[in-house]
C-alpha cells in the first residue's frame, strides 16, 4: 500500500480530490490530506497546515500550477517517490525541480490509475 498525500483536498463530494480520497481509502491506501478547509472525508482528516508527514510514497496534486508554487519546498521536503499531476495541474517548471531531487513526476489521473490497477 502507498502512503498518499492528497494536496488540494476538498469537502465537496463532487470535487475530484474528494473522490480520490474515497477511492484511495476503498483501495486500502493510507491517506493524508491538506486543503483550504478542515473536515473529514471517508475517515481522513483534511488539515490546513503543511504537516511534516513521514513515509509519504505519493503526493497527488489537485492545485493549479500557480497555487503549487507555495508548496514546492514542502513537497520536496516530504521526499515522496512520486508526484501525480492530475488533469489541470500540469506544471513543467515543477517537473524539472522534482527531477533535480530524484522525485518522479507522473501526469495522470489518480482515479483512472486506481480504476485500472496501475496506482
Amino acid at each position: 500500500m502507498k502512503n498518499t498525500l492528497v494536496l488540494g483536498a476538498s469537502l465537496n463530494p463532487s470535487r475530484y480530490s474528494n473522490l480520490a480520497i474515497n477511492r484511495l481509502v476503498n483501495h486500502g491506501h493510507p491517506v493524508e490530506a491538506i486543503g483550504l478547509k478542515k473536515g473529514v472525508v471517508s475517515g481522513v482528516a483534511i488539515l490546513t497546515e503543511k504537516e511534516p508527514f513521514e513515509d509519504i510514497d505519493t503526493v497527488t496534486l489537485y492545485l493549479n500550477p500557480k497555487r503549487q508554487v507555495e508548496y514546492y519546498d514542502y513537497i520536496i521536503s516530504l521526499k515522496p517517490k512520486r508526484v501525480i499531476f492530475n488533469p489541470g495541474t500540469e506544471n513543467p517548471e515543477f517537473y524539472t525541480l522534482l527531477k533535480k531531487h530524484n522525485i518522479e513526476s507522473e501526469v495522470a489521473c489518480t482515479l483512472v490509475l486506481l480504476g485500472t490497477n496501475q496506482y
